[in-house]
């Protein structure tokens, strides 16, 4: 008797391209950030003990006071407004629900060469005042000084408030009205309201808001080096441009690192045992109340100040400039920066919303597991600034770069220079890691929209993965793909501290050449510039406004 081997061969290993190619590009992206941790490990000359006690101190002080101050005037502006917006009719709060977003589109640093032009000693404020008391010196009044810490906190919180106003506006309107009717009921008034009710059913994404805004001021480089605050993000530029120490660069990146990570683990932590829920499916909205008389004009006054400050003026003292030096626009390299600004953040968001396309889509075709455990990962770069990108990026590819070039000219003997490092190759690089997570959150969102039953009925019908993707899903989530497309060019358009740190020499962004007219005191060239990265942010927020409606 002839004995029948029933034992299954194993099968054999099968080359998924999907799956390989997700996982490549969640290793591209998180490069730099092990690159510097690698650095701040390994360093060459370790300046760690003469950071800790000379000016590391000092950072993290100034850092940690300018993270809290603006986290707490951020939400504080934004909560009131969107309460005000939401749960009030007033005069011209129809308008004002959409112009409260406007100051998304100026970039903080702009807002300080703004306010500084408008407050400074020679600027038209403390100019009406010498004449209309009859001053003749600064002698003579008392004035507070403009590049100060207190003003890089008005600063930012003006131009990052939004981030906190856009998500609680739309966690006061999810919120059902008959919570707000039975507190009336019970004899609460307007602040008990707010205080019993409002705030602590919003405070999920007051939270969630907050922590942006500090991720954000974290990352902020032009606005602490114009007002002379140095924070962690300026140390990156001292140890490693004026020192010279790319490790000791990389290590102060570190601590951006764990702050940045720390700041996501609290974010979560108190979110974590907090859940809401509505009381039924039908829920009635939130019935406004309308103000009139002073307390309607009290409220409007309220939602116009953030506004006005955190866009009238900037934009008003910058078109001011704009006039009166109409050079400006014909002064050379404005059109080079122009043009260096269109390409380079064309091809960051091109590159950015097709790889995140395909780390999505290759995410849900793949069965392994480890492209799903590197998909959530692959967001921390929006988290990491982009100072400490660019040291995690320029010390490797300087040191690919000279391999390369030592190869080719070894084999071929020709010299091919710095291909990554000596071109904006590092800088489409740096844009693409810093801004995947808007991308990838687009695009994960619009797939999870469609039914599978459709892809589903595409591969019966005998379309590959790749067909699939092109005839059903692109069809159906162009809307948000565009989007993504315009919200990572604008924010191209508007890094300052990873193109200062990775730009070849000569090359210049809109952003940039801003930041260096500025510096000079020169804002006459320096508008035009301003002017055109705040008109493509205007685009950018009323899409963004367009789509919260």
């Amino acid at each position: 008797m002839v004995e029948r081997n029933t034992q299954i061969p194993a099968p054999r290993f099968r080359f998924d391209p999907w799956s390989a190619g997700a996982v490549l590009i969640s290793i591209l992206v998180l490069v730099p950030i092990v690159s510097v941790l690698w650095l701040a490990l390994n360093p060459a000359e370790n300046v760690w003990p003469h950071l800790i006690h000379t000016t590391l101190p000092r950072y993290l002080e100034n850092t940690g006071i300018l993270m809290g101050a603006v986290a707490l005037l951020s939400a504080a502006v934004g909560t009131g407004a969107a309460w005000l917006i939401t749960m009030y009719r007033f005069p011209l709060s129809r308008w004002l629900e959409w112009l409260l977003l406007l100051p998304l589109a100026i970039p903080a640093y702009i807002g300080a060469y703004a306010l500084v032009d408008f407050l400074e000693y020679a600027g038209p404020v403390q100019t009406g005042l010498r004449g209309l008391f009859g001053w003749h010196s600064a002698r003579d009044y008392w004035f507070p000084e403009i590049r100060s810490r207190g003003a890089a906190v008005l600063v930012l919180s003006a131009a990052l408030y939004p981030y906190v106003y856009l998500l609680t506006r739309a966690a006061f309107r999810e919120q059902s009205g008959g919570c707000y009717e039975v507190a009336r009921a019970l004899g609460a008034g307007a602040w008990g309201r707010f205080l019993r009710v409002g705030l602590p059913l919003a405070r999920p994404a007051i939270a969630a808001g907050s922590a942006i805004v500090m991720m954000e001021t974290v990352n902020d480089f032009g606005v602490v080096e114009y007002f002379a605050v140095q924070t962690l993000t300026t140390g990156i530029f001292s140890v490693w441009l004026e020192g010279g120490n790319a490790g000791g660069a990389a290590q102060i990146a570190t601590v951006i690192l764990v702050v940045i990570l720390m700041l996501m683990g609290l974010e979560k932590a108190s979110r974590r045992k907090m859940k809401f829920f509505n009381p039924s499916r039908h829920s009635r909205p939130v019935a406004q109340i309308r103000l009139v008389g002073l307390r309607g004009v009290l409220a409007m006054l309220l939602c116009i100040l953030p506004f006005a400050f955190g866009f009238l003026l900037p934009v008003g003292v910058i078109t001011s400039h704009a006039i009166g030096a109409s050079d400006g626009w014909l002064a050379p390299g404005l059109t080079r920066a122009l043009v260096n600004t269109l390409w380079v953040g064309g091809a960051s968001a091109g590159l950015t919303v097709l790889a995140a396309l395909f780390l999505v889509y290759g995410v849900r075709l793949s069965e392994r597991a480890l492209p799903r455990l590197l998909l959530p990962v692959t967001t921390i770069g929006y988290a990491a600034p982009g100072a400490v990108l660019a040291v995690g990026l320029l010390i490797p590819m300087a040191a690919a770069d000279h391999v390369l070039a030592d190869t080719v000219e070894g084999v071929f003997g020709i010299d091919i220079g710095l291909v990554m490092t000596g071109s904006a190759f590092a800088v489409v690089y740096a844009y693409c890691v810093r801004f995947f997570a808007i991308a990838q959150g687009a695009a994960d969102s619009a797939m999870g929209r469609i039914t599978p039953s459709l892809p589903m009925a595409a591969r019966s019908l005998g379309r590959t993965a790749r067909g699939t993707l092109l005839s059903v899903y692109l069809p159906l989530i162009r809307g948000s793909v565009g989007t993504a497309l315009l919200l990572v060019f604008v924010d191209c358009m508007k890094e300052l501290p990873a193109t200062l740190l990775l730009r070849p020499f000569g090359f210049n962004t809109l952003a940039t050449r801003v930041y260096e007219k500025a510096s000079l005191e020169n804002l006459g060239e320096a508008a035009p510039a301003a002017l055109l990265v705040i008109g493509v942010g205007l685009i950018a927020v009323l899409l963004l406004a367009r789509a919260n409606r």
